[in-house]
């Protein structure tokens, strides 16, 4: 087995060191950082992300196969950008004004990582501006929306009027999820996108970021 499928097969199994170990094994033998990246760490969280999607594994084997892809990251990050490696795309996630649930939003972050998207993180109570100033700032092609509650889902239809007030609603995409959250209501507010699950977020993500 070659070392990009050891890499696979050990983030697989949430074995953060000997993925470590095994990626700087492949640095060693100088394979490129690109295909240490996509063909061993972004491999094998796929695989994950499949089994997720049909319920073969769960959020903890989830969070222990992302943990170990940042164990690897971590040794790859200063030779990716000195090969000028850049994510596929860059998205701003957050769950919404007066709702505090994260767990959903996280594991979206974990699949869309996942998935070679690079993540900007605002966490749980933000703003409808704050997500557009960043989006702004750091050329965002997606702002990605959570909720669990129904009484603030609304704030979703802020946040796209804040990016139309802005003017970047046309060069920025909003998804929006969660549970109570449905494709009539994202057609009703105007937002880009609805998906029902994590997994799906991170491959529709991948699409539009392409």
């Amino acid at each position: 087995m070659s070392v990009l499928d050891q890499i696979s097969e050990e983030l697989q199994k949430g074995k953060a060191k000997a993925v470590k170990e095994l990626v700087q094994k492949a640095i060693d033998e100088k394979v490129s950082a690109k295909d240490i990246l996509e063909k061993g760490l972004l491999a094998g969280m796929d695989v994950i992300g499949g089994k997720f999607k049909n319920n073969e594994v769960f959020v903890p084997e989830v969070l222990v196969a992302a943990r170990a892809m940042n164990a690897g990251t971590e040794l790859l990050k200063p030779l990716l950008a000195s090969a000028g490696v850049k994510a596929s795309g860059k998205v701003v996630i957050g769950t919404v004004k007066g709702d505090l649930h994260d767990i959903g939003k996280n594991l979206v972050k974990l699949m869309m990582e996942g998935k070679g998207l690079e993540v900007i993180d605002l966490g749980a109570g933000v703003d409808p501006e704050k997500y557009v100033e960043v989006a702004a700032k750091e050329n965002c092609q997606i702002i990605a929306c959570s909720a669990l509650l129904t009484t603030t889902m609304c704030v979703m239809g802020d946040v796209v009027e804040a990016a139309k007030k802005k003017g970047i609603r046309d060069k920025v995409k909003i998804m929006i999820g969660g549970a109570p959250i449905t494709q009539a209501f994202c057609d009703q507010i105007g937002a880009d996108a609805f998906t029902a699950d994590a997994a799906t977020a991170a491959d529709l993500a991948v699409k539009i970021c392409a």
